[in-house]
């Protein structure tokens, strides 16, 4: 009964079978190879319009990276109090980007909304120089409450984002997971929207470790390359970070492994709204569920052998739990089996 994180599952089969493939022969190093390019090529049709992608090695340099690109003296990152890119990036965005700030905002179910946005962004005019500069609206997909943002949410944020002449970043480590909830298509949810650069993450949804930065205008990805270099995000090997992507993408794959971990993530809320012990804190989008237990519930779920962690109400701007009870968040997988949702609600009363 592994919930921890999806971090914690292995890859998948073709993605595996892939990397055996690459491993043999030779080709040219630094992106150059063949399946580099026919990759960009895919991404390219996966996005239906032409994109400019580059590999690195995880989430954190993918965000980070992006916003540098985008960076300013003084510069101001507009995102969610509780985004990956505030609480859980040890700096990395300060560090990489050369001292911007993060102001983060408070928003229902991790999100962010036209208004407050709007509201941040205001109390930093360009004219007044005590004050930071905007730089950027980062936003996460999946948030960090599991929640998505529909088309026309992040439509309304980025229209925000662009009379305010800044570029809006999504993270979008769980993207899959937040397409095959949402029923759209890639596209839907990023350029047609307003989203000018994505952080996409294949990891979490089957890979080894695939991330690539993505411009949607591969002219505003000019001088990208050599900030990937200098922050020595550059694989030699290039082709294996491809490899995986080729897998991931082929036959809609990453489709399929982002369904089946958002439908073990239903059915474990299912069980829970039924249970007499816990009690759903959120509704899943995608593949995170969020709910409280009661303390001797959580106990005997551990007890088990159910791996989970407990989670801080604040972060999904819900209640506090009840005396006796213990909010925590649960992932599903790709690899999840019905026989671990079953002994996991097995243990609910």
């Amino acid at each position: 009964m592994i919930f921890s994180s999806d971090n914690w599952t292995g890859a998948s089969s073709r993605v595996a079978e892939a990397l055996l493939v690459a491993a043999g022969g030779h080709a040219p190093a630094y992106g150059a190879d063949p399946v580099t390019q026919e990759v960009t090529a895919a991404l390219s049709r996966f996005f239906e319009r032409e994109v400019a992608a580059f590999f690195v090695a995880t989430g954190t340099a993918a965000n980070a990276l992006a916003l540098a690109h985008v960076s300013r003296p003084g510069g101001v990152v507009f995102c969610h109090s509780h985004a990956h890119i505030a609480a859980d990036e040890a700096g990395a965005p300060e560090f990489l980007t050369g001292g911007a700030r993060l102001a983060g905002i408070e928003g229902p179910g991790g999100k962010l909304v036209p208004e407050a946005l709007g509201a941040a962004i205001a109390r930093y005019p360009a004219e007044f120089v005590f004050h930071g500069q905007p730089m950027a609206v980062s936003i996460s997909q999946l948030t960090e409450a599991g929640t998505a943002y529909a088309p026309e949410e992040i439509a309304a944020l980025a229209a925000v984002a662009l009379e305010a002449g800044l570029p809006l970043h999504m993270d979008g480590a769980r993207f899959a997971n937040a397409v095959a909830g949402l029923g759209c298509r890639p596209a839907d949810v990023t350029w047609r929207a307003g989203v000018d650069m994505l952080s996409l993450g294949a990891t979490k949804n089957g890979c080894f470790a695939a991330e690539a930065v993505v411009f949607f205008d591969p002219e505003k990805a000019n001088g990208f390359e050599f900030q990937r270099k200098r922050a020595g995000h550059v694989f030699s090997k290039g082709r294996f970070v491809a490899a995986q992507f080729a897998a991931w993408l082929a036959d809609d794959h990453w489709l399929d492994l982002a369904r089946h971990a958002n439908a073990a993530a239903r059915a474990l809320a299912d069980g829970i709204e039924r249970s007499q012990s816990a009690r759903l804190a959120l509704r899943p989008a995608g593949n995170e569920v969020f709910a409280c237990l009661s303390v001797e519930t959580h106990r005997r779920l551990q007890s088990a052998g159910a791996r989970y962690y407990d989670w801080p109400a604040p972060a999904l701007g819900v209640a506090e739990p009840d005396a006796g009870e213990v909010l925590v968040r649960l992932v599903t997988s790709f690899r999840t089996e019905d026989a671990e949702i079953e002994q996991f609600l097995g243990l609910l009363d």
